[in-house]
C-alpha cells in the first residue's frame, strides 16, 4: 500500500521531480534560507510560517532548500494515502486491500489537495498527510491496547503536522475528537496527553507571537475575501462536501471551472455514501464522520452574512483567530472520515460484486473526474530556474546583511519565468538580512493590510524618492529592485540592531524539533523490536 500511494504522490508531483524551484502562489523555495529574524518569527509579520522556515532553514545548509521543500509535499501526500490506509486496517479491517486501495486514492486524488498545490500550500499538505496517523495514533492510545509507549508516534505526527500553525490546529482538532471513541484509557487522560503535546508542538509560534507582539486586528478586513467559494452547479455546500471551494478562483483545476464538477461532486460523494452504513456502525469511526459533517457545514455557514459578520468580529477581538479567516481549508478535518467510508463501500458492495472489481471501479471513477490532478494540476505546479541575477543579488547582500526594501512595493510578483501565476517574493528567504515586508496582500480588488507598519513607512519614502541619506536614518541597508529576469541591487549603509528574544526563539524551536527526531527514533526502534519479537516466535515455532 505504500508503494501505491508514492506512485499517486509522484504522479501528482511529476513536474517537480526534476531540478529547479517550486515557485508558484504562496509556495516559495530557494537554494538556501537562513535563521533571520523572519524565519524565527521575530519580524513585523505574524508568525504564519513556524517552524516551516526554521526547518527549511536548517536543513539547507545540508541540502538544496529546493529539494527540502519538494521532498516535504511529496512526503505530504504519501502520508496522506498510506496513513489512510493504515487507518481503515484499523477501523473497517474487513475492508481490506481493496478498501485500502480506495482510501488512498480518496486521500490523494480529491480537489482539496488540487486546489491547495495551486494556491501553493505546500506546508498545509504536509500536516493534512498527519491527520489519518494522528487519528490512528489516538485511537490506539483510546483503545489500550498498546502500552504507554504508543505516545511517541502521537509526538512525531502532532510535531510534523506543526510544520505550520494550521497544520497544528488541524491534529490537535483529530485528536480531540478520536478521544471520544470507544476504549479502555480514561478519555481524560488521553485528551490531556494529546492538547499537552499539541502545546509543546506549538511553542515556536506561540512564543514568537508573545514576543513580537504581531497579531493584528486588521486580518478581519480579509475575512469576507477569504470565504469559501461556490463551484459551477454546486453551491457554497456541495462544493465544500467534495472537497473543493478555495477561495481564490485561479487556484482551480480546470475541470472544477464547468459544470463538469458536478460530475465530480457526484463521484465522490456516491463513494462515500455507500460505505456510509458500514462505519456508522464502527464506534471508532463515529467520531470522524461527525468531524467530516461539521468540517463542510461550519465553513459554509462562515461564508454566509451572518456567519462573515460573526467571523470579523471574533478576528477583531481575538486577532490571534484570524487564521480562521481562510475557511475552506478546514475542509481537510474531513478527509480521515471520508477515506474510511469510502473504503467501506467495497463491504457494503461484496454482496453483489467481488470487493476487487468495487475498489478497481472507485479507484477509477475518483480518478477520472479530476483528471488534472495528475501531472501538476495540468502542468501548473513545476519547477522553475531562477535567473543568474537572482545568485549574484542574494550573495552581494549575504556579503553585507543589513535591512532590505525591495521594490515594487507589492508582496506578490509576477514573473516572466516563473509562470503565469503570481508568487510571494523570494528574496525574504534567499537572504540573511530582514526584507521589510508590508505582508499587504490584494485579493478581488480588496487589500487586506498586514502587519508591516515600518515597512509601509520605507516603501513610502522609496516611492516618494527619498534620499540615500534619509533611507540609511531609517535603517534601511539595501535596496532591490526586481524587474523580469533583472535584480538590481543599491547599498544605502543603513542598519537596524538585530531583535531582540533570538535565543528563546531558538530554544522554542529546538523543542518541536526535539519532538519530531525523538518521535521518528522511538517509531524506530519500536518497529525493529516487533520485528525482532515476530522473528524470535517464529524461530520458536
Amino acid at each position: 500500500m505504500p508503494a501505491y500511494a508514492l506512485a499517486l504522490a509522484a504522479l501528482v508531483t511529476a513536474p517537480l521531480l526534476g531540478p529547479g524551484y517550486l515557485l508558484l502562489r504562496d509556495a516559495v523555495s530557494t537554494p538556501r534560507s537562513y535563521l533571520s529574524d523572519a524565519a524565527l518569527g521575530l519580524s513585523e509579520s505574524a508568525p504564519r510560517a513556524l517552524p516551516q522556515d526554521f526547518l527549511v532553514a536548517v536543513a539547507s545548509t545540508v541540502l538544496d532548500g529546493g529539494v527540502v521543500v519538494k521532498a516535504l509535499l511529496v512526503a505530504g501526500l504519501w502520508l496522506a494515502g498510506w496513513g489512510a490506509a493504515r487507518l481503515v486496517a484499523f477501523v473497517v479491517p474487513e475492508a481490506g486491500m481493496p478498501g485500502q486501495f480506495v482510501a488512498v486514492t480518496l486521500a490523494i486524488w480529491n480537489p482539496y489537495v488540487a486546489e491547495r498545490l495551486l494556491q501553493g500550500h505546500w506546508s498545509l499538505l504536509v500536516g493534512y498527510g498527519c491527520l489519518p496517523w494522528v487519528a490512528l495514533a489516538v485511537l490506539r492510545l483510546r483503545s489500550g491496547s498498546d502500552s504507554w509507549a504508543a505516545v511517541w508516534p502521537l509526538v512525531f505526527w502532532m510535531a510534523l503536522a506543526g510544520l505550520t500553525p494550521t497544520g497544528l490546529m488541524l491534529a490537535a482538532t483529530v485528536a480531540v475528537v478520536c478521544v471520544f471513541a470507544a476504549g479502555s484509557r480514561p478519555r481524560w487522560l488521553v485528551a490531556i496527553v494529546s492538547l499537552g503535546i499539541s502545546v509543546f508542538a506549538a511553542l515556536p509560534w506561540l512564543v514568537a507571537a508573545l514576543l513580537a507582539g504581531t497579531l493584528s486586528s486588521s486580518q478581519a478586513a480579509g475575512v469576507r475575501a477569504f470565504a469559501a467559494r461556490a463551484e459551477p452547479g454546486l453551491g457554497t455546500l456541495g462544493s465544500l462536501a467534495s472537497l473543493g471551494g478555495i477561495w481564490n478562483g485561479e487556484a482551480v483545476p480546470a475541470s472544477r471551472t464547468t459544470l463538469f464538477a458536478v460530475v465530480g461532486a457526484f463521484v465522490l460523494l456516491a463513494v462515500v455514501a455507500v460505505g456510509l452504513p458500514v462505519v456508522l456502525r464502527r464506534r471508532a469511526a463515529v467520531p470522524l464522520l461527525v468531524l467530516a459533517a461539521v468540517a463542510v457545514v461550519v465553513p459554509a455557514l462562515m461564508a454566509t452574512g451572518p456567519g462573515l459578520a460573526m467571523v470579523e468580529s471574533v478576528v477583531r477581538t481575538l486577532p490571534g483567530l484570524g487564521v480562521l479567516r481562510d475557511a475552506q481549508k478546514w475542509v481537510a478535518l474531513a478527509m480521515s472520515g471520508y477515506a474510511l467510508a469510502g473504503a467501506a463501500a467495497v463491504v457494503t458492495m461484496r454482496r453483489w460484486l467481488p470487493t476487487a472489481a468495487t475498489a478497481l471501479v472507485c479507484c477509477a471513477a475518483l480518478r477520472a473526474v479530476l483528471p488534472d490532478l495528475a501531472w501538476g494540476v495540468g502542468g501548473k505546479v513545476v519547477a522553475v530556474h531562477y535567473p543568474s541575477s537572482w545568485y549574484t543579488a542574494a550573495a552581494t547582500i549575504n556579503a553585507d546583511p543589513r535591512p532590505v526594501a525591495v521594490l515594487p512595493p507589492d508582496n506578490m510578483r509576477h514573473f516572466p519565468w516563473a509562470g503565469d501565476a503570481p508568487v510571494l517574493d523570494p528574496l525574504p528567504r534567499w537572504v540573511r538580512a530582514d526584507v521589510l515586508s508590508t505582508g499587504d496582500l490584494t485579493v478581488g480588488g480588496t487589500t487586506v493590510p498586514g502587519e508591516g507598519d515600518r515597512a509601509r513607512a520605507v516603501q513610502a519614502m522609496l516611492l516618494s524618492g527619498a534620499s540615500s541619506e534619509d533611507l540609511a536614518r531609517a535603517g534601511v541597508g539595501w535596496v532591490v529592485v526586481e524587474s523580469g529576469d533583472d535584480v538590481t541591487v543599491r547599498r544605502i549603509g543603513g542598519d537596524q540592531p538585530a531583535a531582540s528574544g533570538r535565543g528563546v526563539m531558538i530554544a522554542a524551536h529546538l523543542v518541536w524539533l526535539a519532538m519530531l527526531v525523538c518521535g521518528a527514533v522511538a517509531m524506530a526502534v519500536g518497529r525493529l523490536r516487533r520485528s525482532d519479537i515476530r522473528f524470535s516466535r517464529v524461530n520458536t515455532r
